[in-house]
């Protein structure tokens, strides 16, 4: 791929303080550059191009603006000990890509360009990479419709850019537990819809309920089917997985949850480990029964921003639930370590997911 590069001639202050102070938060802070890639119709996927960050330049009537015709991936890198920068599965996240495309009607993307893509901009900002602990290089690849039409069919024109972030853990928590509130009246996705796909509204139709949620004083959500609202699926952020007589049980892949690459990276994790994975439908009230008789072991999330979150406090409707005494529990500490050290280049990697950039 031929890449036009421009330097910034007034690069940004680094975020060392808070680096050094463990306040970076998350996506808070931006790199120097971005990178940038158009479509149209007529020449495909053209003009590639590291830049210095800027504003993107849409006409008002851009269809992406009106009609939600945008996709993300989610993604990081990690600088190891010895200062060298590591991706984790991006082809993975590639294909989840193209899959989002698929569902939105959005041209696909060469893998292999996909994640060359992220490799030249992480290799072009490696500096804005965080050295402390816990700490990552946040990656946002993103596409937005920008045919300026106000009919509502798929845009002839698109822009692909991926912006960098340095950061800490998306919870202040860490690997302490969360609390999480069961929604059981509005809905993430169906079957059918574009539960599947990594795009924005799935996100926005989130908020409401979120925000309801953290004014009760929870972390996320946890979303029921959109049918019967009886099985659980997903938390805003991350997949759900629960332990229950010592069995750890995630929501089936059907549609409506996203095919999480920290979701399958830990069920590989677990497998050879010689647990117990159960991918199936699991009722709020087989998990509640289950709290009842003492043999929910353990919950968490697992997800690419907070690598694998113990969830400590589980309220459904009027029953709370505090789940290992509100404290970490074993098989997500081990999975958690076990994970992260292979992201970050601490731990041989068997599966060849660690790409080097």
């Amino acid at each position: 791929m031929d890449i036009k590069i421009t330097r910034t001639q007034n690069p940004m202050a680094k975020p060392l303080a808070e680096e050094e102070a463990g306040t970076l938060g998350f996506g808070n802070y931006f790199s120097d550059h971005m990178f940038v890639m158009n479509y149209s119709l007529d020449k495909g996927w053209h003009d590639a191009e590291i830049k210095p960050l800027e504003d993107l330049r849409f006409h008002p009537a851009a269809m992406g603006l009106h009609y939600g015709q945008e996709i993300f991936e989610g993604m990081k890198a990690y600088r190891t000990k010895d200062d060298r920068m590591l991706l984790f599965r991006p082809y993975e996240n590639a294909k989840r890509w193209n899959n989002s495309c698929d569902r939105m009607c959005m041209p696909p993307m060469d893998e292999e360009m996909f994640v060359e893509a992220i490799r030249k901009i992480v290799d072009f900002d490696r500096d804005w990479a965080p050295h402390a602990e816990g700490t990552s290089l946040v990656l946002r690849p993103a596409m937005v419709a920008t045919t300026a039409n106000l009919g509502v069919h798929p845009s002839d024109e698109y822009v692909f850019f991926i912006i960098t972030s340095p950061s800490g853990a998306y919870y202040p928590e860490g690997i302490d537990p969360v609390s999480i509130y069961v929604e059981d009246e509005y809905i993430r996705a169906a079957m059918g819809g574009t539960g599947f796909a990594k795009t924005g509204g799935n996100y926005a139709g989130s908020l409401k309920a979120a925000k309801l949620a953290e004014e009760k004083g929870f972390t996320q959500v946890l979303w029921l089917d959109g049918i019967e609202k009886k099985y659980v699926e997903e938390v805003g952020s991350m997949n759900m997985m629960f332990v229950i007589d010592g069995t750890i049980i995630t929501a089936p892949l059907d549609g409506t949850i996203l095919p999480g690459v920290t979701r399958s990276s830990v069920m590989q994790l677990a497998k050879d480990k010689g647990w117990n994975v159960e991918e199936r439908k699991l009722s709020i009230d087989e998990i509640c029964k289950a709290y009842d008789e003492g043999r929910l072991d353990e919950a968490f999330g697992t997800g690419t921003a907070a690598v694998v979150s113990p969830v400590g406090k589980l309220q459904y409707k009027d029953k709370e639930m505090i789940i290992n005494d509100f404290k970490t529990g074993p098989k997500a500490k081990e999975l958690y370590d076990s994970l992260l050290s292979i992201q970050i280049g601490d731990a041989e990697d068997p599966y060849g997911w660690v790409v080097e950039v």
